[in-house]
C-alpha cells in the first residue's frame, strides 16, 4: 500500500517536476538555419556593403561571380530570434544561419518560427573528457649556444633554415617574393606573446596585423589562451635574423581564435566557419588551419572515417566554400598516423583544400602524420613538409623544436603565399595544382606523403604544365592510377558534365561535377577498363570539348 501511495504521489506531482525541469533546462549553443534570404536589405549589386575592396578584388582577379551565399542573413530574421528572448552570438552568410544560446524548450519555440528551416545543437554540457589540443606537439627549448651555423643564409634563418630551404623558400625569398601584398588568415587556439615577442615586432611596426578576433570569447584580443597559434604563426611570420625567419615574413596577417583547446564540440567547426567568413570579408588570400576534427568529447557524436568524404562535416563544407570564393585553404592533415584512427581528419578531407602531412629532415614520412585517402578516394595528404622536429617560437620568444602537421602545414602555407605572390594571375586552384606538380613524387602520388615535398625549382618547370583557361587535359596514358581531369579556369565557373566512352561509343561513365576545381578525379576504376582508346567529353552550358586517353 505504501508503494502504491508513493506511486500515486509521484504521478500527482509529475507536472511540477516537469515544469521545474523545463525552467532549469540549461542553455546551449545552437545553429539555427534560416529558410531563405528573401526581402533582404543587402544586394549583390552593392557588395561593398558587406565585403571589403580586397575581398572583391580577389574575386575579380579569379573571375569569381558573387552569389546569394555572399549576402548576409536577413536582419529581420535575427530580430525575430531575439524577440523570442534568445541570445544571438553570431550569424553566418555562407550557411544562412545564426548561432544562438538557448534551452531545449526555447529551441522548440524557435523551430516553430516560419523563417527557421532547421537547427543543430553545437555543444554539450558534459565536462571535457579529452581536454587537450590534439594538434599540438611537445615543445623542447633549444639552447642558443649550441652548434653555430656556417653560412650567411643559415645565420639569417637560424634553425628554421632547413624547413624553409627544403621547399626552396630561401631561393624564393632571394628572388624577391616573401609574401608582400598577400594576406594570411590564421585560424587557431590563441596567440599569447605575439604582441611582445621581438621576432613578431615587425608585424606591428609595419602595420602587418590586419585584424584580430576571438570567436570563443567574442572579443578582439587574441593574445592569450593556448600557445599553439603562436608556434604556428612563427613558422610563417617570424623575422629576427640570426634567430628565425618564417616562410612568408612580409605578408599581412589576420589572427583569429576559433579553437577552444579545453573541449572538442561542433561549436568549434562553426567558429572555424565564422573565422573563414571573417577572412573572406577582410580580403584574405590564404587561410592556414592547423586544426582537425573527427573525435568529439562525450556526449557529442564523433565522426566516422566514412564521413571524411569532403562533403559531410560542417568544417569541410565551410572550407570548400572558402576555396570557392578564391582563398587558398591550407590545412594540416592530422597527427593520427599511429593511432587506431590512422586517417586524415576534417577539413583535410575537403575537396578544394591543400592538406599537408609531415616528414622528417630527411624527407621520410613522420610516423604520426595521418594517412589518406579521404573516404571518397582523394589522394591525401596533398603535399608534405618538415613536421618532425620543426622549429617554432614559444610564448617567451625562445626557439623550440616540435612535432606535428600543425607546423608542416603553416610552413607550406607561407611558402605557397610567397609563391602566389610570384604568380599573382593564378587562381587558388592553380596554385594547389602547381604545388602538387612540383612535388617530389608528383608522378606517383600515394596516401602516405601525397605528391611529396613541393619545390620552388620544380614549380618553374611545372608552370608550363597548367592548362590554359579554356583547355581540358586528362591523365594519359592510364594504367593503375586514378584518372584525373585537369580543367582550365574557364571550365571552373559553372557545373560540368563528364562522359567517358570507349572506341565503339559505349558510355562508360557519366559524372556531374557541381563545383569544378583544377584537378578532378573521375569515378572510373582503371582496372575495370579494357586496354584501348577512350573518349572523354566535357560539357558546360553551351561549351563542350573532347579529349582522348589510352588504357594500357
Amino acid at each position: 500500500m505504501r508503494q502504491l501511495l508513493l506511486y500515486i504521489s509521484v504521478l500527482l506531482f509529475a507536472p511540477y517536476f516537469v515544469a521545474q525541469a523545463q525552467e532549469t533546462s540549461p542553455e546551449q549553443k545552437r545553429l539555427v538555419y534560416f529558410t531563405d534570404k528573401a526581402n533582404s536589405p543587402y544586394s549583390l549589386q552593392q557588395p561593398q556593403d558587406f565585403l571589403s575592396s580586397r575581398a572583391l578584388e580577389r574575386r575579380q582577379r579569379q573571375s569569381i561571380a558573387l552569389k546569394e551565399r555572399d549576402l548576409p542573413v536577413n536582419p529581420s530574421y535575427v530580430t525575430g530570434l531575439k524577440e523570442q528572448g534568445v541570445k544571438v552570438w553570431y550569424t553566418s552568410r555562407w550557411f544562412n544561419a545564426a548561432v544562438v544560446q538557448c534551452s531545449d524548450q526555447k529551441l522548440a519555440e524557435l523551430e516553430a518560427l516560419p523563417f527557421v528551416r532547421s537547427t543543430q545543437t553545437l555543444n554539450r554540457l558534459a565536462g571535457p573528457t579529452n581536454a587537450i589540443l590534439r594538434t599540438t606537439g611537445k615543445l623542447e627549448t633549444v639552447s642558443q649556444s649550441s652548434t653555430l651555423v656556417t653560412t650567411l643564409e643559415k645565420e639569417d634563418y637560424g634553425r628554421a633554415f632547413h624547413q624553409a630551404n627544403m621547399l626552396g623558400a630561401v631561393e624564393l625569398h632571394n628572388t624577391g617574393f616573401r609574401g608582400a601584398g598577400m594576406t594570411i588568415a590564421v585560424l587557431d587556439a590563441g596567440f599569447p606573446g605575439v604582441n611582445t615577442i621581438s621576432a613578431f615586432a615587425h608585424l606591428f611596426q609595419n602595420d602587418k596585423i590586419k585584424g584580430t578576433f576571438d570567436f570563443v570569447a567574442k572579443q578582439e584580443n587574441v593574445y592569450g589562451a593556448n600557445s599553439h597559434g603562436t608556434a604556428v604563426l612563427s613558422t610563417m611570420a617570424a623575422y629576427q635574423p640570426g634567430k628565425m625567419i618564417g616562410t612568408a615574413y612580409e605578408a599581412d596577417y589576420i589572427l583569429l581564435r576559433t579553437e577552444d583547446a579545453a573541449t572538442e564540440h561542433n561549436i568549434e567547426e562553426i567558429n572555424w566557419l565564422l573565422g573563414a567568413e571573417y577572412a573572406d570579408s577582410a580580403g584574405a588570400d590564404v587561410i592556414n588551419s592547423s586544426l582537425g576534427y573527427n573525435i568529439f568529447d562525450s556526449p557529442s557524436r564523433s565522426y566516422t572515417y566514412s564521413e571524411m568524404d569532403g562533403n559531410t562535416t560542417l568544417v569541410a563544407k565551410a572550407a570548400d566554400i572558402a576555396a570557392a570564393v578564391g582563398m587558398l585553404v591550407v590545412t594540416s592533415a592530422g597527427n593520427e598516423g599511429t593511432s587506431t584512427w590512422k586517417y586524415i581528419s576534417s577539413p583535410a578531407d575537403a575537396d578544394s583544400v591543400l592538406a599537408v602531412g609531415a616528414v622528417d629532415s630527411l624527407g621520410v614520412k613522420a610516423s604520426f602524420s595521418s594517412f589518406g585517402p579521404s573516404a571518397d578516394g582523394q589522394v591525401k595528404p596533398d603535399v608534405v613538409a618538415l613536421g618532425r622536429l620543426a622549429y617554432v617560437l614559444t610564448t617567451t620568444g625562445n626557439v623550440a623544436k616540435s612535432n606535428g602537421t600543425s607546423f608542416s602545414g603553416p610552413i607550406v602555407a607561407g611558402f605557397a603565399t610567397s609563391l602566389w605572390q610570384a604568380n599573382r594571375t593564378k587562381t587558388n586552384y592553380e596554385i594547389i595544382q602547381l604545388l602538387r606538380q612540383s612535388g617530389s613524387q608528383a608522378a606517383n602520388p600515394d596516401n602516405s606523403i601525397g605528391y611529396g615535398i613541393p619545390s620552388y625549382n620544380r614549380t618553374i618547370t611545372s608552370l608550363a604544365k597548367l592548362p590554359p583557361k579554356n583547355k581540358v587535359l586528362i591523365t594519359n596514358p592510364v594504367s593503375d592510377k586514378p584518372v584525373i581531369l585537369i580543367l582550365g579556369q574557364d571550365w571552373q565557373k559553372q557545373p560540368v558534365e563528364v562522359q567517358v566512352m570507349d572506341a565503339t561509343g559505349k558510355l562508360m561513365l557519366r559524372q556531374q561535377i557541381k563545383q569544378p576545381a583544377t584537378e578532378q578525379k573521375l569515378n572510373l576504376e582503371p582496372h575495370s577498363l579494357s586496354k584501348g582508346l577512350y573518349l572523354c567529353r566535357v560539357s558546360s552550358g553551351s561549351s563542350a570539348t573532347t579529349v582522348r586517353f589510352i588504357k594500357l
